[in-house]
């Protein structure tokens, strides 16, 4: 009687349940990341990882489509896994970039963009070739998913590409953001990733708005609303590239 009463509760507050569930995860990765890793793998990682096991086990489990959210009782999950709240942090993060960096970054910053999302989509496009995919709409949802998760399924439904080939894309773009989100802190000293200016360029050529603020976040916090501004500008190049100009190249080939 008592557990159907508490969840009961937790299904009628379904969004609290899922932000006090996110809270102890990210609170356990970051725990992990402190003590297991001497902080040199980031918690947001972790974080990551953890979510996308608990997400396949919960899909597994309950046989349906949205992993845990299927769960009554973590049906709020997906509404804060959703656009809405993704869009609100990703704004909320570029709003702590200070106006006077950002024109630093002025050609570069532009062209770090350009060159990051068709680098990305070639990149994909040319791994999609070569396990044997010819179809353009699949190469070219393939290839938006190479750029990140969110430009893949945008391309994908734009073009009409089965669902099969936009969980691929998906499934691409999170495999980058992680490696993103790892890598970043590795290899920061040798790129001399130390200050705003790189930090835009970085963001703007790597793309993955969350495994460059999570990556950005374990070399030096201040430089996270740097990179996650020019990477939330890759997001949007991406959305407009690839299904438009991207595509036509593609087609004209294939």
């Amino acid at each position: 009687m008592m557990l159907e009463s508490i969840e009961s509760v937790l299904i009628q507050n379904g969004l609290m349940t899922a932000f006090a569930l996110v809270a102890l995860l990210v609170g356990f990765s970051y725990w992990i990341a402190d003590k297991w890793t001497g902080g040199h793998l980031h918690g947001s990682a972790i974080a990551i990882a953890i979510g996308l096991a608990l997400a396949y086990l919960g899909g597994k489990w309950t046989g349906g489509q949205q992993g845990l959210a299927d769960i009554p009782w973590l049906a709020g999950i997906g509404v804060l896994g959703g656009a809405m709240f993704r869009d609100f942090a990703i704004v909320a993060t570029a709003f702590g970039a200070e106006v006077r960096e950002l024109k630093r970054a002025g050609i570069m910053g532009i062209a770090s963009v350009l060159i990051g999302v068709a680098l990305s989509f070639l990149i994909g496009a040319a791994v999609a070739v070569a396990f044997g995919y010819r179809d353009p709409v699949q190469i070219s949802t393939l290839g938006a998913g190479a750029a990140t998760y969110i430009v893949g399924p945008v391309t994908g439904s734009a073009l009409g590409a089965d669902s099969s080939i936009i969980a691929l894309s998906i499934a691409a773009g999170l495999t980058k953001s992680i490696l993103v989100m790892i890598a970043t802190p590795l290899v920061a000293k040798r790129i001399q990733l130390d200050h705003p200016h790189s930090a835009m360029i970085y963001g703007g050529l790597m793309g993955t708005t969350s495994g460059v603020a999570g990556g950005l976040a374990a070399t030096d916090p201040k430089l996270v609303p740097y990179g996650a501004m020019t990477a939330t500008f890759y997001t949007g190049v991406g959305c407009l590239l690839a299904p438009s100009l991207f595509y036509w190249i593609v087609r004209s080939v294939f």
